[in-house]
């Protein structure tokens, strides 16, 4: 009789609560911003207050003499900065204003009320220059870029799309509009910042995606060895992609360290994230689509213009998704940007995907309208075999099994019928989404102790996702153990080297590695014979190779949303009454976690369909809604009940655990699905978001 132990239950899989969870909710877990530290100083920035020009003067007389105040910095005696990539990173270096709310000098004190009141007393004067700050799509300085974000062509196009388009019987030629949207997560960005003069080391605390990225960028910048500066980033707040890459916080909050001699923290006040964290750009959309009377695309265009600013190009990659969903023999995707005296765009959840899918989505709907063919079937028959860009064969792709059990779980066919309630009218809508697999090179340690227990390691950032949590199931069955005997140490730059948390590729990148270092010490320790030392045994992992490796096979997640919307004809206010999911998103490794970030993404996307924009103000170059009261993200009494569902996707061409990314693909197809089921509910169709009550009343006539 074998009298080995049983294997214990897999952990991958299951639905397992965060790991961290009893910290955060007991107030143990630390914000970069929480670090009491000795003798502790605080800094505030200040603002620039012109949308273009050049600071002349700069009075502090009047700051510091606020008590507790320790220094201000200018632009004329800040510290000197080294060479870096990222331009919006070197503040404090000259006089030059590029947009309102760079930051032209900073304030440090014994307390945080002491450097907020030594900022608004520091007078600044400025030679003003004409600014820019309007997009529109005949703008003269318009240009096509290279690339796009994610290294993507600006331009593609198969086919003669001009003569397609014009020959096809059904055709369709419509406007879009995404306005600029902010990530506001909930903690804001902050920084502690300590410099140990004796050791020549820097350490800091920082709200951020990646602290190897953090640690590399601030060696460069102050000429450091990057192993004399440590970057923790134990537990961040939410981010959304604007903590992705370093940001002017970090950089000031060391910059007042070095000059003082102290410890410092900076926590950015809300009402400046939207001028130094970056933003979604905003998008102008025009969709060409032609098609046969059966609903066969013959023709897809996607054209879009959006704005970058004069530090720094960033090109939101709206048109890419196109070049992915559906089989059209001519096919055109372009991008024009055009630099404005605006702050710079950056990442927001999905890049491109979310603005791109909303006008795509949207077009498809009204091509079902203008043909009389359901939605979901004119989706269907437009399947490709292949991605329609590349050619490429797709690794996995169920993006009609998607639509299809969308369809049955929302009783889809028994809502088609718009119906009215009253003042309310009631409808339905339905639209695609796609994100696109991404994995980046990492590594990771495994170490084996004499008491049966296991430590990983790897520089992985958990940013509420729970990626800490599905770390540890990876590792405890590439271990074979359970679960309670794996820790994770992680988000610390002196942890082996993990990928930043981005482009929903945080598990398939530090989750192969794991994997990689824990099936490498279980071979290691069946090969061993005598106990494990005290000290433990330890095997690394690296997967920059496999990482690298080209794949034939086009790796996208799918999914299809679900929306039912009531539009109140004396208010114009629209309500979503149901919202479901169902994504195709490869093994789905922890349904827990991963229902909440389906479930999130969805929230977001109710939120730029509704109610989440943000105003250009073309005379004072600056966002007007830049808090949480101006700037309306959905609160629990806008979402209705959601509902989140996936498909079993086996997909081998992807990584050790079969996993695709879910932190970005709910937000993908929302904002459609809801546009969409307004223009079902009342006839009328509104091509800007969001849906605000004075379009809507306007719409309605």
């Amino acid at each position: 009789m074998d009298s080995s132990p049983a294997a214990p239950a897999p952990s991958l899989g299951s639905p397992v609560t965060r790991l961290e969870g009893r910290e955060k909710v007991t107030g143990k877990a630390r914000y970069a911003a929480e670090y009491s530290l000795p003798d502790r100083a605080y800094a505030w920035p200040v603002p620039a207050t012109v949308a273009r020009g050049r600071v002349t003067a700069v009075d502090t007389a009047g700051a510091l003499a606020v008590p507790g105040v320790l220094s201000v910095l200018t632009p004329y005696d800040a510290p000197r900065l080294g060479p870096c990539d990222d331009p919006t990173l070197r503040v404090l270096q000259d006089p030059e204003v590029p947009h309102r709310g760079w930051y032209v000098a900073l304030a440090v004190a014994e307390t945080p009320e002491a450097a907020r009141a030594a900022a608004a007393a520091v007078r600044v004067r400025y030679d003003v220059e004409p600014h820019d700050a309007v997009l529109h799509t005949g703008h003269p300085a318009a240009y096509t870029p290279e690339q796009v974000n994610g290294g993507y062509p600006a331009h593609r196009e198969k086919g003669d799309v001009g003569a397609a388009f014009a020959a096809a019987p059904v055709r369709v030629d419509c406007a879009y509009a995404v306005p600029p949207l902010h990530n506001h997560p909930m903690e804001p960005h902050a920084a502690t910042a300590h410099w140990d003069a004796d050791e020549g080391a820097l350490t800091v605390y920082d709200s951020s995606q990646g602290s190897g990225f953090v640690r590399s960028t601030l060696a460069s910048l102050f000429e450091l060895p990057a192993d004399r500066v440590t970057v923790v980033s134990e537990h961040v707040g939410g981010a959304f992609g604007c903590k992705g890459t370093p940001r002017p916080h970090v950089v000031l909050a060391v910059m007042a360290a070095r000059h003082t001699g102290r410890p410092v923290t900076l926590a950015l006040p809300r009402r400046h994230l939207a001028a130094v964290v970056g933003h979604r750009a905003p998008t102008l959309h025009r969709v060409r689509l032609g098609a046969r009377t059966d609903g066969t695309l013959t023709a897809l265009a996607h054209e879009v213009t959006t704005h970058t600013s004069r530090v720094r190009e960033f090109v939101e990659q709206a048109a890419v998704p196109a070049r992915v969903m559906y089989a059209a023999p001519a096919l055109l995707t372009t991008h024009r940007v055009v630099p404005l005296d605006v702050p710079t765009p950056s990442w927001m959840r999905a890049p491109g995907e979310s603005p791109g899918m909303y006008a795509l989505e949207s077009a498809m709907d009204e091509l079902a309208c203008a043909l009389g063919i359901d939605p979901v079937e004119l989706r269907v028959r437009n399947e490709p075999d292949a991605e329609p860009d590349s050619g490429h064969p797709f690794s996995s792709r169920h993006l009609v099994e998607c639509l299809r059990e969308g369809a049955a779980r929302f009783d889809w066919a028994a809502h088609r019928t718009p119906r009215r309630d009253g003042p309310l009218l009631i409808g339905t809508g339905v639209a695609a989404a796609t994100y696109p697999v991404y994995v980046a090179p990492s590594s990771a340690r495994a170490h084996a102790f004499p008491d049966g227990t296991y430590l990983v390691q790897t520089n992985a950032t958990d940013l509420g996702t729970g990626a800490r949590t599905v770390l540890a199931q990876i590792a405890a069955d590439a271990l074979r153990v359970p679960l309670d005997r794996v820790t994770v140490e992680i988000g610390h730059s002196g942890l082996p080297q993990g990928s930043v948390a981005g482009g929903s590729a945080g598990t398939a990148s530090w989750g192969w590695a794991v994997h990689d270092a824990c099936t490498s010490l279980v071979a290691l320790l069946a090969r061993r014979s005598g106990p494990i030392p005290e000290a433990g045994v330890s095997v690394p992992a690296d997967t920059t190779a496999s990482a690298k490796q080209k794949s034939p096979y086009a790796r996208h997640a799918f999914g299809a949303h679900f929306a039912q919307v009531q539009a109140d004809t004396v208010t114009g206010e629209v309500r979503v009454r149901r919202l479901l999911g169902v994504f195709a998103a490869g093994r789905i490794l922890n349904p827990l976690t991963a229902r909440s970030q389906f479930v999130g993404g969805m929230v977001m996307g109710l939120g730029m369909a509704l109610t989440e924009h943000s105003t250009m103000d073309p005379a004072f170059g600056d966002f007007t809604e830049n808090d949480l009261a101006s700037y309306h993200v959905p609160a629990h009494a806008d979402v209705p009940d959601i509902e989140a569902h996936w498909l079993d996707e086996h997909d081998k061409h992807l990584n050790p655990m079969g996993g695709k990314g879910i932190g970005e693909i709910g937000i993908v197809g929302t904002a459609a699905a809801i546009g969409n089921a307004f223009h079902h509910a009342t006839g009328r169709r509104i091509r800007a978001l969001p849906l605000t009550p004075d379009r809507v009343l306007a719409a309605l006539g």
